[in-house]
């Protein structure tokens, strides 16, 4: 897509909103335009008191233009006005030159709820935010009135949060089988699952490593989380390994949550989860994406519905205290009729804690070498998919409490997370809404140290550790102590300890 900014205005942000209608495009600098290529010119002018944003778009004969003002003195700061003024007249010229109207309206960050916060926060009342998403940010009534019972249930989780407060995460980056539309850094070939292992052994250490730190800081652990990939690729042996040197390095008792997410069904065993529960794991994810085995088949899945039912019940009977499944709404090869099926089966479990994801489509995915047309500006029946999980998961009592979503997300949709009451997923709402830091151990596991304390014009201060993206990299490295001092350092420096 061809892309002129003139103006004030972050070049990325309008980039943002345009794929909200170009999905998967890319904005070289030196594309030569052709009757195919999207063109979007921006100009955006202010004076003392308001904001102009003036854009011309166009797409082969189709031309379609819009301008949009507003005044500095009704918004809360001089950037957010910018932002509304270009966000607004980008939505009309694109909407109108594609004939899109998108649910979000303007709100293209990973959360969508996040504004709906900071308006709480500043004491506005429920209804008043509702109007102001979607009078100044164009988000449909529907969509607005989810941002605001999400903020409201994450504000309600997070409470005062403490600057000593952590949660830490640890990364198993293997499976069985990779799905066809997976980018995370998570392993499959034979060679490289041969690498499991040692790469427990070097986890192990890492984990006690980190554990010493948060001693050495005097900090409190609120959750762990072990993630994947799939975690319970690992053999009993190694996972009996894993989850003792956590229970050596911290007293589990005391941690609000902790988390083994199992993942995929086919991996998941009686006495892998008995296991589990004798170190002190208190959530259990059983992900099947869907209940429809044709759908299953096409996204590389190696395991059927049965398979599903049978691990769920192995779950069930673990004595865990909560599981969470995980579906995706608008798959290849999934419809309406079977996504809302998958949807009525798995209510009638009922689950603690039940997360329906928007298809997504990413750049590294296997999915896009056989089919390159897949992005969707619509996504189909999707949106009616979602409508439909919103409100059965509403009528059986659920509770959204976490949302977040991605880029070139099928109908430019939402990931939600839906709980039981008290059964809210904490590690979910605390890494997304970032209140406190996350140490992480383990290949592509990035460290996000969180200074929530910060001063600076209501912003938080985020530092990012990345560890090594490959298993082979995270084995040759050896990181840690490298890692372990840049936390160190951090907490110093920000005066948190």
């Amino acid at each position: 897509m061809k892309l002129y900014v003139e103006g004030n205005i972050n070049r990325y942000y309008v980039q943002t909103l345009c794929m909200i209608f170009f999905p998967g495009e890319k904005f070289p600098e030196d594309e030569e335009i052709t009757e195919n290529t999207p063109v979007l010119s921006l100009k955006l002018t202010c004076d003392s008191e308001r904001a102009v944003a003036y854009v011309e778009a166009s797409k082969g004969e189709k031309k379609a233009t819009a301008e949009r003002d507003y005044l500095f003195a009704d918004r809360a700061s001089e950037e957010r006005t910018r932002k509304l003024a270009v966000g607004a007249a980008v939505i009309a010229a694109l909407g109108e030159l594609v004939k899109y109207k998108p649910s979000w309206g303007m709100l293209v960050g990973v959360r969508p709820s996040k504004v709906a916060m900071e308006m709480l926060n500043a004491g506005m009342s429920k209804s008043r935010v509702k109007r102001t998403l979607v009078g100044d940010f164009l988000v449909t009534p529907k969509k607005a009135g989810l941002a605001v019972d999400v903020a409201r249930k994450e504000k309600e989780i997070i409470g005062t949060p403490s600057k000593k407060d952590c949660s830490v995460y640890i990364s198993i980056p293997f499976c069985p089988t990779r799905c066809a539309y997976c980018s995370f850094v998570s392993y499959t070939s034979k060679r490289l699952l041969s690498l499991i292992p040692e790469y427990v052994e070097r986890l192990c250490q890492d984990v006690k490593n980190i554990f010493s730190t948060v001693k050495r800081l005097g900090l409190n652990v609120k959750t762990v989380y072990i993630g994947g990939g799939t975690p319970t690729i690992l053999t009993e042996e190694q996972l009996e390994k894993l989850l003792s040197t956590v229970s050596e390095c911290y007293d589990v008792s005391t941690l609000e949550e902790y988390t083994f997410e199992g993942g995929r069904p086919d991996t998941i065993t009686a006495e892998k989860l008995k296991i589990a529960k004798k170190y002190g794991v208190n959530r259990v994810s059983v992900n099947t994406q869907s209940l429809s085995d044709e759908v299953l088949k096409g996204i590389g899945r190696d395991h059927s519905a049965d398979d599903f039912f049978r691990a769920y019940n192995i779950a069930a009977e673990s004595g865990i205290q909560y599981i969470n499944t995980d579906l995706i709404a608008g798959l290849p090869k999934d419809r309406f009729s079977t996504f809302s099926a998958t949807m009525d089966k798995i209510l009638e479990l009922r689950p603690h804690n039940i997360t329906v994801h928007t298809f997504c489509v990413k750049k590294s995915a296997d999915i896009l070498r056989q089919d390159s047309h897949i992005y969707s500006i619509t996504g189909g029946d999707v949106g009616k998919c979602i409508d439909y999980s919103q409100l059965k998961a509403s009528q059986a009592s659920y509770t959204p409490y976490y949302m977040y979503r991605q880029k070139n997300t099928v109908g430019n949709f939402e990931n939600v997370g839906f709980a039981l009451d008290g059964a809210e997923g904490l590690y979910n709402v605390y890494m997304m809404e970032e209140v406190h830091s996350i140490l992480a151990a383990g290949a592509g596991a990035v460290t996000k140290l969180v200074d929530y304390n910060s001063d600076n014009n209501g912003k938080i201060d985020i530092d990012r550790v990345f560890n090594a993206k490959y298993p082979y990299e995270y084995l040759s490295e050896n990181e840690s102590e490298k890692i372990n001092k840049a936390i160190i350092d951090y907490y110093n420096d920000k005066d948190l300890v």
